[in-house]
């Protein structure tokens, strides 16, 4: 099968990643949430390899007749190929779109890399909860999972085709642009998909039909909602929270459901990279697990939309701090950020792990609202001589300020 590739197609930062694990053994994973760019990605790559004079070969699961055929087992890929003329000694990259549609992914993903060598596959997913559900022991050793998000700022500077070189000091028209720019990033969100549309009406039409199609549906789907208006009214009251501490009795007693219930909602939306639950910062690792989580969305704009029902052209604070916490998971990892809080409620919004160094990190929308006392007791307490304040407002803190593109 030949995939109908785009002529033009934005590269994304995650290929320089991948590149040097093309040639191992390994199957390779692509897992995010839907509309994130997986299908591009697997497009890139495709064209990568097939412009080095590699054997390739594209499946797309949408169509059922190729599940159908590969829930019969990885033999039956081999049979494919050989049916579609590919020369089975040599190597071929196999390339797989949306892999969860299979009954047992895992297991066809195993018997692929242990009795077929000469195939590559490279796959993506879109539900992580059902791939690892059930893959996660099946494929230790067998495959490489790389996590894609939505767009980064730099990523968006891409798409929207705006010229930014890395540069010491920036004009104030350059920097003016960067700022509405990073508003808009904000306000609407990283699906690549909005990025590239320029009406704003568009990008809010757009946003809802991801909202409808993949969040009330094929998450309610997959979480097995029986009450959906409630499942909604959670949505709705999530998103209103982003950045904020979670308490989930409370969601409970809202929304009329049980703990039990209000516990597995969440699993299902952290693990299909809706929301991510941010433990807070302890020297004790397994103190983290035992402590109130903060909850973020990891896109600011299905917060946005979800909580207000349309987009207000005003950045609010809560909006920013989502998406300085989506760029830092971009850059660092998304297990790699924690919150700090004490008991007398001194609080710090990031605390990144960068290998072995911690940056604190506080979010505010204007330089100006930020006072140091907390960030200064605790760099002193933990021995830190460097701190962040990203900010998108007013004047820049000497040394220790920062806009959201200087992350």
């Amino acid at each position: 099968m030949v995939p109908e590739i785009p002529s033009k197609i934005y590269q994304r930062d995650i290929i320089q990643e991948i590149l040097p694990y093309l040639e191992d053994k390994a199957a390779i994973i692509l897992l995010g949430s839907r509309q994130v760019g997986k299908t591009h990605i697997l497009y890139s790559l495709y064209s990568h390899l097939l412009s080095q004079q590699n054997q390739v070969y594209y499946l797309d699961l949408e169509e059922s007749r190729y599940v159908t055929l590969l829930n019969k087992g990885a033999q039956e890929l081999n049979n494919l190929l050989s049916e579609a003329g590919i020369n089975l000694k040599q190597k071929t990259f196999v390339f797989i779109d949306e892999i969860q549609y299979l009954a047992r992914p895992a297991n066809f993903l195993k018997l692929a890399v242990d009795h077929f060598p000469h195939l590559k596959i490279i796959a993506s997913g879109s539900s992580t909860f059902e791939i690892k559900k059930k893959t996660e022991k099946a494929l230790v050793g067998r495959a490489l999972t790389f996590e894609v998000f939505g767009l980064s700022f730099k990523e968006f500077l891409r798409f929207k085709e705006y010229q930014s070189r890395d540069a010491p000091v920036l004009t104030d028209i350059k920097r003016d642009e960067l700022k509405n720019l990073f508003t808009e990033f904000a306000l609407y969100g990283s699906y690549p998909q909005i990025a590239l549309l320029a009406e704003k009406g568009k990008k809010e039409k757009y946003l809802w039909q991801i909202i409808d199609t993949y969040l009330k549906k094929d998450i309610r789907d997959l979480a097995y909602v029986q009450e959906i208006e409630k499942f909604n009214k959670l949505l709705e009251i999530l998103a209103s929270q982003t950045g904020q501490l979670l308490n989930v009795n409370e969601l409970g007693r809202t929304c009329a459901l049980s703990e039990q219930t209000v516990k597995h909602y969440l699993f299902v939306l952290e693990n299909t990279y809706i929301i991510k639950l941010v433990r807070p910062f302890f020297q004790n690792k397994r103190s983290e697990l035992f402590k109130t989580p903060k909850i973020y969305f990891y896109d600011s704009g299905l917060a946005h939309l979800l909580w207000l029902k349309t987009i207000s052209p005003t950045l609010m604070g809560s909006l920013f701090e989502t998406a300085v916490f989506s760029e830092i998971i971009k850059k660092f990892g998304k297990e790699s950020v924690n919150f700090w809080r004490t008991k007398d409620k001194k609080e710090i919004d990031f605390i990144v792990r960068d290998k072995n160094k911690l940056l604190p990190v506080e979010a505010k929308i204007n330089f100006a609202k930020f006072k140091p006392a907390t960030m200064n007791y605790f760099c002193k307490r933990y021995h830190l001589d460097a701190y962040k304040v990203v900010s998108i407002e007013g004047e820049s803190i000497k040394k220790f300020g920062a806009y959201p593109w200087e992350l």
